[in-house]
C-alpha cells in the first residue's frame, strides 16, 4: 500500500462525513450559485471551524462558473482552497545539527505521545540515525512501560527510572549519555499533563532548564503531540504547552479514529505552527510527513471522486 492509499484509508470517516454534506448541497446534480452560503455550513459540520469555513466559502465565491461544478469539480475546488490554507504550515521536518539532537515531546494524556516517539525513533533509525528515548514521563508507570517496548522493538536505548523518580534529574542523565555515546537524536518522552495542573507544567519547565545546564540550546526541537478527536479542543490544549514549552511544531495523531480530520485546519490555522507530522494508523508507516495537498485531497476524497466520474 503506498504512503498516499494509507492516508486516503487513515481519512476515511472525515472523507465520508464531508461528502454526505456535499452530497446533500449538491442534490444529485450540480451546484447551484445562490446555494453557495450553504457550503459554509457544511463546512463548519465537518468541523473546518468557522474562520476557515468562512474564508473556503468567500474565496470560491470569487470563482467564476462555480455555480456549474458537479461533485467533482466541487471536491476539487475544496481540496485546492484547504491546500492553500495550509500550505504555511506544511513544511518538511529536518533535525537540528547538533549532536545529540535534543527533541522534546509533549502532550496531554491519551494524544498517542509516546507511540508517536516509538515510531519516530524507527524512522530516524531508517535513516541512518542512532537514537536513545528518554522516558521522562515518570508520572504515569505504563508510560515507561511502553517506552520500553518501542525502545525494544527499535532496538535503541532508553533512559529509565522507577514510577516517580525526577523527570527533571532523569533528563539530565538522558543528555549525559546521549552526550558520552554520541548520539544523533535524544527524544525525551514528558508527562502527559493536563493543561490546567500547574504543578506539572512547572515540571516541563524544570525539565527544560535541567537540560540546558549541559546544552544551553536544549531542546532544539520542542513537538506537540495533539489528538484529532478531540477536535477544536486542541487549540486550547496547545496554548499553554506554547507558553510553557516554546512549541515549534506539531504532530496530529489518530486521524484515522475520528470523523473530525477537518479539525486539523483550524488548528492550524489558529496556532501557526508547523505541522510535521501526522497519524494515520496503528503502523510506523502510518506516522507520515505531513503534505497540505495530499491532506487536502484525501478529506475530501477529491481523487475517488475524479476516478468515479471518468469510469
Amino acid at each position: 500500500m503506498s504512503l498516499f492509499q494509507r492516508l486516503r484509508d487513515g481519512l476515511s470517516r472525515s472523507s465520508k462525513s464531508l461528502g454526505s454534506g456535499l452530497g446533500s448541497l449538491l442534490g444529485g446534480g450540480r451546484l447551484s450559485a445562490d446555494r453557495l452560503d450553504e457550503l459554509e455550513e457544511v463546512l463548519i459540520g465537518a468541523d473546518l471551524g468557522v474562520q476557515a469555513a468562512a474564508d473556503i466559502t468567500a474565496r470560491m465565491k470569487a470563482h467564476k462558473g462555480l455555480g456549474g461544478l458537479d461533485d467533482a469539480g466541487l471536491r476539487r475546488a475544496l481540496a485546492d482552497e484547504i491546500t492553500a490554507l495550509l500550505a504555511p504550515v506544511s513544511a518538511p521536518f529536518s533535525l537540528a545539527a547538533a549532536r545529540p539532537a535534543i527533541i522534546l515531546m509533549a502532550g496531554v494524556n491519551g494524544a498517542g505521545k509516546t507511540t508517536t516517539i516509538g515510531k519516530l525513533a524507527q524512522r530516524f533509525q531508517a535513516e541512518g540515525k542512532t537514537v536513545m528515548l528518554a522516558a521522562c514521563d515518570t508520572f504515569r508507570a505504563a508510560a515507561g512501560e511502553q517506552l520500553a517496548v518501542w525502545g525494544a522493538r527499535a532496538n535503541v536505548p532508553v533512559v529509565s527510572g522507577a514510577p516517580g523518580t525526577d523527570a527533571a534529574g532523569l533528563a539530565f542523565e538522558a543528555v549525559q549519555k546521549a552526550q558520552a555515546e554520541n548520539i544523533d537524536v535524544l527524544l525525551v518522552d514528558t508527562a502527559g499533563r493536563l493543561q490546567n495542573n500547574d504543578g506539572l507544567m512547572a515540571e516541563l519547565e524544570k525539565i527544560i532548564r535541567v537540560m540546558r545546564k549541559l546544552v544551553p540550546e536544549a531542546p532544539h526541537t520542542s513537538l506537540l503531540v495533539l489528538d484529532a478527536t478531540v477536535g477544536q479542543n486542541a487549540v486550547r490544549q496547545a496554548e499553554v504547552f506554547l507558553e510553557k514549552a516554546a512549541i515549534t511544531g506539531l504532530i496530529v495523531t489518530k486521524l484515522d479514529g475520528t470523523a473530525r480530520g477537518g479539525g486539523l485546519v483550524p488548528v492550524a490555522m489558529k496556532l501557526n505552527l508547523p505541522v510535521y507530522f501526522i497519524g494515520v494508523g496503528e503502523q510506523a508507516e502510518d506516522l507520515q510527513t505531513f503534505n497540505a495537498a495530499e491532506f487536502a485531497t484525501a478529506l475530501t476524497g477529491a481523487d475517488m471522486a475524479q476516478s468515479e466520474k471518468e469510469a
